[in-house]
């Protein structure tokens, strides 16, 4: 017996997709703290019909943040005119530039630089950031590099083992003016530290490097309590 096809709702955007799909990440304009964490808010409402999806979002939505603001249809139409400058205003311009500018001699050289240079700077900057750091400020945690399925999976860059149980640790590449403050994981993501806590027990932090550094340097108490719940 044929297996049924699932009606699909989501429009086709076909060409314009890359640069409205860049454009959105770029500005960060899907992101919880503009429309809401959008997956939490469809498994609680639970519709039957995409109607009745919408009309419940619209009741019920917030953006996620210290101050939630309730989000309505026209906030999210203020979000697609914000997409539209930005696209018109910034995106445009600046790739019309790199677009006259790029050279065959740049494609070979940024493929080499991505597979060589950038992955070996990510190694270097990663083990900097547990030897140097972590390892030495809880010497009796046994830091290990996650297995390549777990990294791809759960984005888990390394995990800390408190007995048989374990935390997580994705380590971010940040600029010393990066205003990491401002960052959220998506929704995926979140959903793979919840699959990672309810494997190995431990929840998932999110370090923020800078040349081998901890920025977020309170990342290292919110870690020794984890560890002391997890001794317990």
């Amino acid at each position: 017996m044929a297996k049924e096809t699932i009606k699909q709702y989501s429009k086709e955007f076909g060409k314009k997709e890359k640069v409205l799909n860049y454009a959105t990440q770029t500005y960060q304009l899907s992101r919880p703290n503009k429309v809401g964490a959008v997956m939490a808010l469809i498994r609680e409402c639970q519709p039957k019909t995409i109607e009745e999806w919408e009309k419940w979002y619209f009741e019920n939505a917030k953006t996620d943040g210290k101050e939630p603001a309730k989000i309505t249809k026209e906030s999210i139409e203020e979000l697609g005119e914000r997409l539209f400058v930005k696209i018109k205003e910034i995106v445009i311009p600046e790739w019309t530039e790199a677009f006259n500018q790029l050279t065959l001699q740049d494609c070979i050289e940024y493929i080499h630089n991505l597979t060589i240079n950038r992955t070996f700077d990510g190694f270097i900057r990663e083990k900097s950031v547990i030897e140097d750091n972590l390892a030495k400020t809880f010497p009796n945690i046994k830091f290990e590099e996650s297995d390549s399925e777990l990294d791809h999976a759960g984005d888990i860059d390394y995990l800390g083992w408190v007995g048989d149980k374990a935390f997580g640790i994705q380590i971010k590449p940040v600029t010393a003016k990066a205003n990491f403050g401002n960052y959220s994981v998506t929704e995926r993501m979140k959903a793979s530290f919840n699959e990672f806590s309810n494997k190995f027990g431990g929840h998932v932090f999110v370090v923020f490097s800078i040349d081998g550094n901890i920025k977020n340097e309170e990342v290292i108490k919110q870690i020794e309590q984890e560890i002391k719940r997890l001794t317990k």
